[in-house]
């Protein structure tokens, strides 16, 4: 019999299918991944809700579809395809038996989506792969060594070739990944319709780190561990307080009809980068939360963008975002605004200075922020004050409970 499979609602109005990860005549299992969609600032794999054959692909690479747009027909499994796909008791609901072509024959490996996704963003074929996991499953790990060792003998090869000719010299060329390609396009799209002015500061969180430290040292004890409270979640804090104190931050502009959008609730996004792509999950509804659950959700939030296990949900509704180069290095740096938002707010990295206090100078930690914001929508005298007060809050934060 049959079946159609149409795509499934994910809160978007129309997505691009970047990539078709089967094949007429394939047999499929159900939760198997069928194609890989983009949309806004996500990309996700759409799973096949049954098992069965393949019967017809209607769509390619490149189409937009919507909710329940006709992607495939199935043909309903037979009995011998489900005996001969029948999964070991080990594996859980995402790691499935993939299958793959190879010389006529039928070739059987274990590796979650995760694992597959990896490998197809590194061009690596999983049947080059030797698993090293139960029964030959093949863990993230297999797959960077693999990895490792390609570029190993790359550079070895290199260092044979005779470079005192020009005619040797070579260069290597490679594909943007399609995350990459999706922010790329958004951060100019943003860039050059936006009117950007970044206005920077600097303030001392000389009291604030002594409090952090000491907290983290009366709940988790000398060693530091990965629940330990972290500068980011303060500014987190004191940025959704300002958010209140300053709503026209707490906005967006449609370009549409010329109109801002006040919103009455406070999320605030935070950019985490993962192998070179960039991801932002929205921390939601930050000003009804206190320090320690605002530092729980970042950290599942962070470990969710890691393992690229984010959804729909956890990267959309954001009213503010801020980005975080702390934990890397370097000033002030301008940061491009996450439209349909006004603004966004740049971290970068505290260092120990000298800030004199009227009679000597003392030894400071101060920490760069770097406010981008709509010139559209906000003026200078408001973005100045919104940054200082966010400054005064950060340096004492007493200030937090006025």
């Amino acid at each position: 019999m049959d079946i159609e499979v149409k795509m499934p609602d994910i809160g978007l109005d129309e997505v691009e299918v970047i990539e078709i990860l089967v094949n007429i005549n394939e047999k499929i299992e159900t939760e198997q991944g069928l194609i890989v969609v983009e949309g806004d600032k996500t990309s996700m794999e759409i799973p096949s809700p049954i098992s069965g054959i393949v019967k017809n692909i209607y769509i390619k690479i490149g189409d937009k579809i919507k909710t329940d747009s006709l992607i495939m027909m199935f043909i309903e499994n037979d009995t011998n395809f489900h005996t001969k796909q029948k999964e070991e008791n080990y594996l859980d609901r995402n790691d499935k038996i993939h299958i793959e072509k190879k010389n006529k024959e039928d070739v059987f490996f274990h590796a979650t989506p995760f694992v597959r996704r990896l490998a197809r963003n590194l061009n690596i074929n999983l049947c080059s792969i030797i698993g090293t996991g139960p029964k030959n499953r093949i863990l993230k790990e297999d797959v960077e060594l693999y990895q490792d060792n390609y570029k190993k003998n790359v550079l070895e090869n290199k260092k044979s070739v005779n470079f005192k000719n020009d005619e040797n010299l070579k260069e290597e060329e490679f594909e943007l990944s399609s995350v990459q390609k999706m922010i790329g396009k958004n951060l100019h799209q943003n860039w050059m319709n936006i009117p950007h002015v970044t206005q920077f500061d600097e303030v001392d969180i000389t009291k604030l780190e002594k409090f952090r430290k000491k907290y983290n040292f009366e709940k988790y004890g000398p060693k530091k561990t990965s629940n330990n409270i972290t500068i980011l979640v303060f500014v987190i804090k004191v940025v959704a307080y300002a958010l209140e104190k300053f709503p026209m931050f707490n906005s967006s502009f449609t370009l549409k009809n010329k109109k801002i959008i006040l919103k009455k609730y406070i999320n605030i996004g935070f950019a985490i980068d993962v192998n070179n792509d960039l991801f932002v999950p929205v921390l939601k509804h930050v000003n009804t939360k206190n320090v320690e659950q605002l530092s729980s959700e970042l950290i599942f939030l962070s470990e969710k963008a890691r393992k690229r296990q984010l959804n729909l949900s956890d990267m959309t509704e954001g009213c503010f975002t801020i980005s975080n180069l702390g934990g890397i290095g370097g000033s002030w740096f301008s940061p491009i605004i996450n439209s349909p938002e006004v603004a966004i707010l740049g971290i970068s990295k505290s260092q120990v200075k000298p800030l004199w206090n009227g009679k000597e100078f003392i030894p400071s930690l101060m920490l760069p922020l770097s406010l981008s914001y709509d010139h559209r929508v906000i003026n200078g005298a408001y973005a100045a004050r919104f940054i200082a007060f966010i400054s005064k809050l950060l340096s004492d934060i007493h200030f937090l409970i006025m």
